[in-house]
């Protein structure tokens, strides 16, 4: 199993314009809001607690993610559980609510995304590795984290590796 620092660095290589890494902090929460919001009806009645697709597939998601690195992990299960109760409070509007707001979100947020990847000259990771789709959402925590000068173990071991890629250029990252 792949480590942490090698997800996010697998993950940075793909993320070195700054045009591309901000696009992200917009089109990923809104691709993840998306996904949970469309994967929250149906509700199914398990002993009196609602289960919906979009609580199995945050709760594997969060397995990977607390495997991974309990602190990240727990970042990320308290994002997921704020995407959750958002989602549910959309699904729970008429059809056509739930719909737009979905798809729209979806479709608005992979845009972003896409015009991200055009600036930075190279397609998303996930085209090489669908588990980028999990990484992409830690990807920008783990940012978030380093620009707050956390988790500099981290990122320090990132930086050494992508320093002795191919093109030997160092990351620029926001904590830089």
């Amino acid at each position: 199993m792949k480590t942490l620092t090698d997800h996010l660095t697998q993950y940075a290589a793909y993320h070195q314009d700054h045009r591309n890494v901000a696009t992200h902090f917009v089109g990923i929460p809104m691709i993840v809001l998306a996904v949970t919001t469309l994967l929250s009806r149906p509700t199914l009645d398990v002993g009196g607690l609602p289960l919906t697709p979009a609580l199995v597939v945050a709760a594997l998601s969060s397995i990977f993610y607390l495997r991974l690195d309990l602190r990240f992990g727990l970042a990320m299960v308290a994002q997921l559980i704020l995407s959750l109760w958002i989602s549910q409070w959309i699904a729970a509007q008429s059809t056509t609510v739930w719909l737009s707001w979905g798809i729209g979100l979806f479709v608005v947020g992979w845009i972003i995304q896409f015009i991200g990847h055009y600036w930075e000259g190279r397609k998303p990771a996930f085209v090489d590795d669908l588990v980028g789709l999990l990484v992409g959402p830690l990807f920008l925590t783990a940012e978030v984290a380093f620009a707050l000068k956390m988790r500099q173990d981290v990122y320090a071991e990132i930086q050494r590796r992508l320093g002795e890629g191919a093109h030997g250029a160092r990351r620029r990252v926001v904590a830089a």
